[in-house]
């Protein structure tokens, strides 16, 4: 069988990985009232640094205007304020970037909030984290938040994908929940780090699939209204 992937992730890679289990996807259904949209990091600071990134606005409010209609759970997610620049950081990135992402988080600043084309509702989750991903124990109350309203299964979006969204995707994972990165909803660094990183977590870790896919399986799993 030729397995083509919706996402156009690596053919070889997709191909290996559906003869395995069988099947294109891991995950072929969903509970809405059990799903949670997890959007990392979409404050206009990140869309200032990178203008492309303006490109998931829409399909991101799509999804979280579906999944709330079917009562599921929307979460945004901005980066917590420090109290110094991070010197491991310093270290990785250098000094000037370290001391841009430090001054984006302060409460004080404008950059730290949500970009404001997101359509957010007062009833959505609104969650800080300390780190690179929104999952790791310590570093953000989202995964407490996400157990008591009965969460099992969280969709992946925002920026960047190789970074703190793909760091917040196999965190979940670890920690025991579904979990999709939905490729035309997260936005990537250049020299197919994007494609890598998709491509990394479909084969090892979770699923990946498309906005309209995502928004399908939403409607078609949501309680009928009759």
């Amino acid at each position: 069988m030729d397995w083509v992937h919706p996402s156009g992730l690596n053919e070889r890679v997709v191909a290996k990985v559906a003869a395995r289990r069988g099947r294109l996807h891991a995950y072929e259904s969903l509970v809405p009232a059990r799903t949670a949209l997890v959007v990392i990091d979409l404050t206009l600071g990140s869309i200032d640094s990178d203008p492309k990134c303006c490109t998931v606005v829409e399909p991101i409010n799509r999804l979280a205007s579906t999944l709330r209609d079917a009562g599921g759970v929307v979460a945004w997610i901005t980066p917590a304020p420090a109290d110094r620049v991070n010197p491991g950081l310093v270290a990785i990135v250098g000094a000037d970037r370290a001391q841009m992402f430090f001054e984006q988080a302060r409460a004080d600043n404008p950059q730290s909030a949500l970009w404001l084309g997101l359509n957010t509702d007062q009833a959505d989750l609104f969650v800080q984290k300390a780190g690179a991903s929104a999952f790791f124990p310590g570093k953000c109350a989202l995964p407490d938040h996400l157990r008591r309203a009965g969460v099992d299964t969280v969709l992946i979006v925002g920026t960047v994908t190789n970074v703190c969204c793909e760091s917040s995707a196999r965190d979940a994972v670890e920690l025991g929940f579904r979990a999709i990165m939905v490729s035309d909803a997260l936005a990537g660094h250049a020299f197919g780090l994007h494609e890598a990183s998709l491509t990394t977590f479909y084969r090892i870790f979770g699923d990946v699939r498309p906005v309209d896919e995502v928004v399908d399986l939403i409607r078609l799993s949501a309680p009928s209204s009759d």
